[in-house]
Formats: C-alpha cells, sequence, structure tokens
C-alpha cells in the first residue's frame, strides 16, 4: 500500500513539473491571496519528488533519513522563499536573488537525488530477490 501512494505521490509531483515547463502561461496564473500558481506547482513537485522517495526508502535506511531532510526542506522552499522576497511573487534582486537561487538549487537537487537514491534501492532490490 505504501508503495502504491508513493508512486500516486510521484504522479503528482510529475504532474506539477510538466505543467511548470510546458510554459509560463499556467505558471503566472495567480491564486486568491496573489500567489502565483508556478509557485505552488514548483513546491508540489518539489514535494512529491522527495515524499515518493521517503515512501519509497526502507524504513530506518540512509536513503529515507536523506528523504526526510530533503522532504523537510521541500517544505519550507515556498515559505522561506516567501520570507526572503517579502512577497508572494518571489521577486527578488541583488543578494538575496543570489541566496534564493543557490537555495533553489540545493533544494532542487536534494530532492532529485533522494528520488533518484531510493528509485536505484528499488531496482536494485527487485535484482537481488530470486
Amino acid at each position: 500500500m505504501r508503495t502504491l501512494f508513493a508512486w500516486l505521490v510521484l504522479l503528482l509531483a510529475g504532474l506539477s513539473a510538466g505543467a511548470l515547463v510546458s510554459g509560463p502561461d499556467l505558471a503566472e496564473q495567480r491564486l486568491p491571496g496573489g500567489l502565483p500558481l508556478g509557485n505552488v506547482l514548483m513546491a508540489i513537485a518539489l514535494c512529491g519528488f522527495s515524499g515518493g522517495a521517503f515512501l519509497l526508502s526502507p524504513t530506518g535506511s540512509a536513503r529515507r533519513r536523506f528523504a526526510a531532510v530533503a522532504l523537510a526542506a521541500s517544505a519550507l522552499w515556498l515559505p522561506a522563499s516567501a520570507l526572503l522576497a517579502g512577497n508572494l511573487a518571489l521577486n527578488l534582486s541583488g543578494a538575496r536573488g543570489t541566496v534564493w537561487l543557490a537555495g533553489s538549487v540545493v533544494v532542487i537537487v536534494a530532492a532529485l537525488a533522494a528520488l533518484g537514491w531510493a528509485l536505484a534501492g528499488c531496482a536494485a532490490g527487485r535484482f537481488r530477490r530470486p
């Protein structure tokens, strides 16, 4: 059951990421309160990739601990970004923009690395079983 839920979470994350890369029209749509839809889609994608990795990793493993850290960072990405920017549109410039970009890259890489490690572990586990 946990594996099925993990794949559903990963499907949602993939759909969110796909919507982001499909073009700026959707990402620039404003939600009630002024939050751009693209920011929400990015947060869903990050949380989905790292959450899926968490669910696919064995309990107590280094993979699961890394995925948990990536999931926490992913969950904090949007609130931290909004606090750093001082606005929901995440309009940043100068040093703050550089810090935000570096932090965002770290979170994205961590989420994708956690997913890759979890998927590699699943694949290796399939080959080990008779």
